[in-house]
């Protein structure tokens, strides 16, 4: 056999492979657009149409514009009940609320790991290294605990969306200073000296230079952070008391019944939410590989 025809096999059988693989990622993606199209009352759905019998945009319409029943502050009034609108709101506010929160105490915080040097440098990384190995709810109790203990007028800080985003923001930071203080280590600090002789401040070269300079590690940083506001629900589960400050992750979890769960309904609002997180990604894609890439080179 010729080293052009075993060349040639080589590629079929990569080119087959990566087939295969493409297919097993599109799968599930395929089987809930199924679902949400599927007009019928399905408890186990176990076949897989494309476009099933009957297809219809029936369960979008009810997500979109009809009542949560589980998410009401007056279960006998279906007008205290949250509908999408008032979900979409909130998760935005908490999500968006995570992502500047990160951004601000995450880069300033991996600035000066990057540059100053000080006692305890080297020990706060490694607990930084321990914080991103601990689960979300590992910090459930102690979270529970010290948002409790802060009052925002007459009830705690944990009940309200502010106290979610501090939740999500301190779980989340660990990544963000890791990240982002691996990305400042490969900007050229001749840079910062120069701008110092010309008579900048340390406020203002961090500002007007590194920051610019470091748009890739941000984007990774807001993306990431902004999908930990969008998707997480067991904090907000425990946190939240009242249903007009519920979320669209809490709202996604209250479908899912304990004998039956409308799985059309559930695969629309599953799509309807993945919507946000896949526009900013598109936005930000050409920061995010060289981001990831040549953020975690130093440590």
């Amino acid at each position: 056999m010729s080293k052009k025809l075993k060349g040639v096999l080589r590629q079929i059988a990569i080119q087959l492979f990566l087939l295969l693989v493409t297919a097993m990622v599109l799968f599930p993606i395929l089987w809930v657009v199924s679902l949400a199209l599927d007009p019928r009352d399905i408890d186990k759905p176990l076949e897989l149409r494309l476009i099933p019998p009957g297809a219809s945009l029936q369960s979008f319409r009810k997500v979109l514009f009809e009542p949560f029943n589980l998410l009401c502050r007056d279960p006998s009034n279906p007008a205290t009940c949250m509908k999408f609108g008032g979900l979409l709101r909130n998760s935005l506010l908490v999500a968006l609320g995570t992502s500047l929160l990160a951004v601000v105490l995450g880069s300033t915080a991996a600035y000066a790991f990057s540059r100053f040097r000080f006692i305890g440098r080297q020990a706060g990384m490694l607990f930084f290294i321990v914080m991103i190995m601990l689960p979300t709810t590992g910090l459930l109790a102690p979270l529970y605990v010290l948002l409790s203990q802060i009052r925002i007028g007459s009830e705690p800080l944990r009940a309200s969306l502010f106290g979610l985003v501090v939740a999500y923001s301190s779980g989340f930071l660990p990544f963000a200073i890791w990240n982002l203080k691996g990305y400042f280590d490969t900007v050229p600090k001749e840079l910062e000296e120069a701008a110092l002789i010309d008579g900048a401040s340390v406020t203002g070269t961090f500002v007007k230079i590194i920051l610019p300079l470091s748009v890739p590690a941000l984007a990774v940083t807001v993306l990431n952070s902004f999908m930990t506001g969008w998707t997480e629900f067991i904090l907000a589960w425990t946190f939240l008391d009242n249903p007009s400050r519920f979320t669209l992750a809490m709202a996604l979890r209250s479908m899912q019944g304990q004998f039956a769960t409308p799985w059309s309904e559930f695969a629309a609002m599953s799509i309807l939410m993945s919507l946000p997180i896949v526009i900013l990604f598109f936005l930000l894609q050409r920061y995010i590989v060289s981001g990831l890439t040549i953020g975690g080179v130093k440590g």
